[in-house]
Parts: structure tokens; C-alpha cells; sequence
């Protein structure tokens, strides 16, 4: 089973990335966010506007998610 990552370490994971952004650093701050869980909600919005299999090949953490919803 995966760690769970606490608040505080999704919030300095998302400072970090917006300190990429205010360098102009549009590409780091994508990797940098995509290593933080998407929040479940938003997993299965996109899920159901792009499918599983787009989801899956995002790149986005999608631990909390699966530990909710299942890997399917």
C-alpha cells in the first residue's frame, strides 16, 4: 500500500512548484505538481471527461485516488 503524503507535505511540494512558476519555469512546476496526489474528485472528473487509460497516461499521482476508487 502507498504512503499517504500528509498536508504539509502536499502544501511544500505545491510552494516549491509555485516558486518554479514565478521563475517562468512552466515545465518544472508541472513535474513538480504531478508528484503530489490528485485529489480523488478531480481523478474521477477527468477520468470521465478523458478516460482511464489518458488518465493513467498523464503522469499525475493518482495513489489517493486509487486507494478510494479502485485502479480501474
Amino acid at each position: 500500500m502507498p504512503q499517504t503524503m500528509t498536508l504539509d507535505e502536499k502544501l511544500a511540494i505545491s510552494n516549491k512548484a509555485l516558486d518554479l512558476l514565478d521563475v517562468g519555469d512552466q515545465d518544472g512546476y508541472m513535474r513538480l505538481m504531478k508528484t503530489a496526489p490528485m485529489p480523488p474528485y478531480l481523478a474521477k472528473i477527468y477520468k470521465e471527461t478523458i478516460g482511464a487509460e489518458q488518465l493513467a497516461k498523464s503522469g499525475w499521482n493518482l495513489s489517493e485516488a486509487e486507494a478510494e476508487f479502485g485502479i480501474n
